[in-house]
């Protein structure tokens, strides 16, 4: 018992520690993403993998941009596809980032504490950047802000968490002005993509972020709704439905 206690003591100290409320800041500009965007369109291939080692040698051109976002956040008057933008930006930015401060690496989660608590103290909690001055991280920037804020299921085909299975790294920066666009191409190329979907009229192999994530799918239908919508191959209401292994071994080109 004393045991049990001890466990859920840490996991709520840790929960208090990673939590993360974000202040909108007063009289910012959206920011310009041309730089980002030359970055993936030079490192990232069509197919979302990463040249990270060549891409360590221009590490200083992505701290550049990313410290504009630091300094430069969402106020209240921007529009939502302005704000969109810049968070997705920022999730990809910042996680291109932690790998390039760790490169070499396998995997994303080879990057975890040596205390893991999963769902509360994992890489995603890691406090490495700012936004305004304050100490932030992954979880907060995806589950926070992205999912909690915005109720917008296709964010989850927009970031990546730098693994084969995450939705590939699209190889621009995402804009405002093109967002709507950009965000139902990756929904319409992740659901599609047969190395991650596997999608028949009765039975569906899907990833497991359909299995993670299903109520941000389901809010206006079924999971099988949601997917019909994008899918090329018209699944039926009743198809038998599994979730594939995901890999998390490093995008890397």
């Amino acid at each position: 018992m004393n045991k049990l206690i001890t466990v859920l003591s840490i996991s709520l100290l840790f929960i208090n520690c990673n939590s993360q409320d974000f202040e909108y800041a007063k009289n910012t500009v959206p920011p310009d993403h041309s730089a980002f965007s030359k970055l993936l369109n030079k490192y990232v291939d069509k197919e979302g993998m990463v040249d990270y080692k060549s891409m360590l040698t221009e590490k200083e051109t992505l701290e550049s941009y990313l410290n504009k976002l630091s300094s430069n956040p969402p106020s209240k008057d921007w529009t939502r596809e302005e704000q969109l933008a810049y968070w997705i930006n920022a999730y990809n930015g910042f996680t291109l980032k932690l790998i390039l401060d760790n490169y070499p690496v396998k995997s994303i989660k080879d990057l975890h504490p040596t205390v893991k608590i999963p769902g509360v103290n994992t890489v995603w909690h890691k406090k490495f950047f700012k936004i305004n001055g304050v100490d932030f991280n992954l979880d907060a920037i995806e589950h926070s802000i992205l999912r909690n804020d915005f109720k917008e299921p296709r964010i989850h085909f927009a970031i990546n968490c730098a693994s084969i299975s995450c939705p590939p790294l699209r190889n621009e920066a995402f804009f405002p002005s093109i967002l709507n666009k950009q965000l139902d191409e990756q929904a319409r190329h992740f659901i599609n993509d047969q190395e991650r979907n596997k999608l028949t009229k009765d039975k569906i192999e899907i990833s497991k972020i359909f299995k993670w994530f299903t109520g941000d799918f389901t809010k206006k239908g079924t999971l099988i709704d949601y997917l019909n919508k994008f899918a090329e191959t018209s699944i039926r209401e009743d198809a038998d439905i599994e979730y594939m292994e995901y890999d998390w071994t490093l995008n890397e080109k």
